[in-house]
């Protein structure tokens, strides 16, 4: 009696082995208010401590549940014109991906033996609840107010594929991996188990990519600092509540300006405004809002150094194409899937690893495209109805400037790692490929043609110091 009075009401196992679906819809409702309360607690903070408020506590409410539905990518109203305000804070739609990812993941693995969506549906059923009162609540008069329907139905959208995701990621520990669309192709072009290293090459090249642009926002604010008269803090200097409230705003919407910076290095660059333009090949401004973040935009002007940018994806692809490199000679997941002799898999064929390299570049190219449509957005209609990079221009240059370095660096990568096998005799000639072959008998001759002039210089050195010299005149 003691142990059934001290467990929770809520983790009681239901009839058929579960948590009851109370449990799970409440689950949704609590992780829908820790991200509204990420958002609303500096929001309240900073409207206790301002001076001189004239709204209430119920516009700074407002104003959170703004922002927490900016945060999920829906579309808000700005000012008395209706404005649309569409420009999506990453940071604050990965903590609401990542927490509904984790919820979903982990109703899954406690849901018995319910039908496998009844836990993950009350959850999302939770979660929309709150989205449901907070669209309503942010509806009324004031300098941001929400379109309740668009507003339900696109956080309605992320939670599904957030929850279905982290649903599938609990679902797939324990079961084989499923056939991709690479094991389909014909046999001189089918990467075998190919899928797991194009994957990890797609996110090196992705994760690099990312990285110079946080290079590039970091080498901004640097030179802004140094020798821009920091208009940036300039704009930051207007007051004790102005200071936080830019800073926080500036933080939630970093990682926008950081994928801004990697589409800058990937060479078509963004735009900040209808008619503008900022590419390492010059920048073309008009008027542009007053925010540190646009504080470190370059000057006017034509491109100059700034072309140096352009080494950033090069150097984003040396690692995709190493990995697909040591895949394509053997070196690589488990043997037994590679379908290999002897416990070793087979190197792929040049055409396969061509492929690979393609694949991986065709996924970076697609992710760049998608986090580009949702970094950008609109801040008012007309010309400010769109800024950031052009969604199919980031694609497209991210996959030629990765098909660019993988595709030769991967064959460069196998061929050294296939010809040094071959020299430590560790594979058989007949298992080598031609361009291996030929690197074997090519260093094989190098080195006997080496060897027999090192041995003609040895001989006529000994010639010359044991000849005899000439006879003494008497």
């Amino acid at each position: 009696m003691t142990q059934l009075m001290g467990r929770p009401i809520l983790e009681a196992p239901g009839e058929l082995g579960g948590r009851p679906a109370l449990a799970d819809l409440l689950t949704g409702v609590r992780t829908a208010l820790v991200g509204l309360a990420v958002v609303g607690v500096p929001v309240l903070g900073l409207w206790v401590v301002t001076p001189s408020v004239d709204d209430g506590p119920a516009a700074a409410t407002r104003l959170a549940g703004v922002l927490w539905l900016i945060g999920h990518g829906a579309p808000v109203l700005r000012g008395e014109a209706d404005a649309p305000l569409t420009v999506t804070p990453l940071l604050l739609g990965a903590l609401a991906v990542v927490r509904l990812h984790r919820a979903g993941a982990g109703v899954a693995a406690r849901r018995g033996l319910r039908s496998r969506w009844g836990g993950p549906v009350a959850l999302w059923a939770g979660y929309c609840a709150v989205a449901v009162a907070v669209a309503l609540h942010c509806a009324g008069a004031g300098p941001f107010r929400s379109e309740v329907l668009p507003d339900i139905l696109v956080v309605a959208l992320v939670a599904a594929l957030a929850t279905a995701a982290g649903v599938r990621s609990a679902g797939a520990a324990g079961r084989p991996p499923a056939d991709s669309l690479l094991d389909r192709l014909p046999p001189p072009y089918r990467p075998v188990g190919g899928a797991a290293p194009v994957r990890a090459a797609a996110l090196a090249a992705g994760a690099g990519l990312v990285a110079a642009g946080g290079l590039l926002v970091a080498v901004s604010a640097v030179l802004d600092a140094a020798t821009g008269g920091g208009r940036g803090m300039a704009l930051l200097g207007r007051g004790p509540v102005a200071l936080p409230a830019l800073l926080l705003l500036a933080l939630v919407l970093l990682p926008n300006a950081v994928l801004w910076g990697a589409a800058y290095a990937l060479g078509p660059g963004f735009v900040v405004g209808a008619g503008s333009v900022v590419s390492p090949g010059g920048a073309a401004l008009g008027p542009v809002p007053e925010f540190p973040l646009f504080a470190l935009l370059p000057a006017d002007g034509p491109g100059g150094w700034r072309w140096a940018a352009l080494v950033l994806p090069l150097l984003a692809g040396v690692v995709p194409a190493v990995l697909l490199g040591r895949a394509a000679a053997g070196r690589r997941g488990p043997a037994a899937a590679a379908g290999g002799a002897g416990g070793r898999p087979v190197p792929w064929p040049p055409a396969a690893t061509v492929t690979a390299a393609l694949a991986a570049a065709l996924l970076v190219g697609v992710g760049a495209a998608l986090l580009g449509r949702l970094s950008g957005g609109g801040l008012a209609g007309g010309r400010m109805a769109w800024l950031g990079p052009v969604p199919w221009r980031s694609g497209l240059a991210a996959a030629g400037w990765l098909a660019l370095v993988a595709v030769p660096g991967a064959l460069l990568v196998r061929h050294r790692v296939l010809g040094a096998e071959g020299e430590r005799g560790n594979a058989p000639a007949g298992d080598r490929s031609a361009y291996a072959r030929l690197a074997w008998w090519t260093r094989r001759g190098a080195l006997r043609l080496r060897a027999r002039a090192h041995a003609l210089v040895l001989r006529l050195s000994e010639a010359g110091r044991g000849a005899p010299g000439p006879d003494p005149v008497d």
